[in-house]
């Protein structure tokens, strides 16, 4: 599972929005957009609700999730975060979708269970990679693995840190993946980092060390059972981001979406209605909130408690 969630944050070979969760007949995916023709414009000229059907709802940058803004400008290092069907996630990246360079390998550092499980994973994306492992029992003969310590330069100069796109750390130490975010850093500013902790308490300090992404085992289990015990009206997307289904508060019912200005008060965005059984995908702002549909709402978990302190 965290081999598989490390890769899957790579941004390099096919660009494109990939599925991390659904709720019923919604789809919320992922789609970082380095070298797509999105860069450079703000989520309102991109138009893609009108084009594709595709809502976003926000963005991640250095692992914080930022609610979409119109003018908002995507970079090239934006993820951003969207919500529709199947198909409109497929539209998008007929659309979007590029092939980028994957001349240089990937760097992996930590050749332990998850350092395999990561690369295996890759090999699944079609990506090149390399190993760097300090422990030579753990070196294969398969040409992947370099032996040395990855805090030597001249060890990752010939794993290729000169020209990866990305360097995913997996050690189980937390000391030494931040140590390892900040020297990748140095090394190579416009790299992306990827790291693992192994204690959930340290993913600010490694977003602090220079790690683009961070997964840690300890958010991932607790997202899952999570899951598993409030599926029907609850599902955590991804760290520190959630999908609920609620009843229509009393203080909305008989107000639009854009009059009951939700995203505005408390940073959670409507995404969906359910209204006699049937789920609206990306409802229009001037849908009205009846008194016995539901909404469901994305937001991370201090939008999600600012909702029900003023409407709970």
């Amino acid at each position: 599972m965290m081999g598989t969630s490390l890769s899957r944050r790579a941004s390099v070979g096919k660009a494109n929005a990939m599925i991390i969760g659904k709720f019923e007949e919604l789809s919320i995916a992922e789609a970082t957009v380095s070298g797509s023709i999105l860069v450079g414009k703000s989520l309102r000229e991109t138009k893609l609700r009108e084009t594709v059907g595709v809502s976003v709802l926000g963005f991640w940058v250095r692992g914080a999730f930022h609610t979409a803004r119109p003018d908002e400008i995507i970079t090239a290092n934006s993820v951003l975060v969207l919500a529709g069907t199947s198909d409109q996630i497929k539209a998008y990246n007929a659309l979007f979708s590029i092939q980028k360079d994957t001349t240089y390998p990937l760097l992996i550092i930590g050749g332990g269970r998850v350092g395999r499980a990561t690369g295996e994973a890759l090999e699944a994306r079609n990506l090149e990679y390399k190993i760097v492992e300090k422990q030579k029992e753990r070196i294969k003969s398969n040409g992947k693995y370099i032996y040395g310590d990855a805090a030597n330069l001249e060890v990752l100069v010939e794993a290729g840190i000169n020209n990866a796109p990305c360097v995913i750390i997996t050690t189980h130490d937390d000391d030494i993946n931040a140590y390892l975010s900040i020297y990748c850093r140095k090394l190579r500013p416009d790299i992306q980092i990827i790291t693992r902790s192994t204690k959930e308490r340290n993913l600010d300090t490694m977003h602090r060390a220079g790690a683009d992404f961070v997964m840690s085992y300890a958010s991932m289990g607790a997202n899952a059972i999570y899951n598993l015990l409030k599926k029907s009206d609850i599902l955590m997307v991804a760290e520190g981001l959630d999908l609920i289904k609620i009843q229509v508060p009393d203080q909305l019912i008989g107000k639009s979406i854009a009059s009951s200005c939700v995203r505005q008060v408390t940073g959670c965005t409507i995404i969906a209605l359910q209204q006699k059984g049937k789920l609206i995908l990306n409802p229009e702002p001037n849908s009205v909130l009846n008194k016995d549909d539901e909404i469901i709402l994305i937001g991370t978990s201090e939008a999600e408690n600012i909702f029900f302190k003023k409407f709970g």
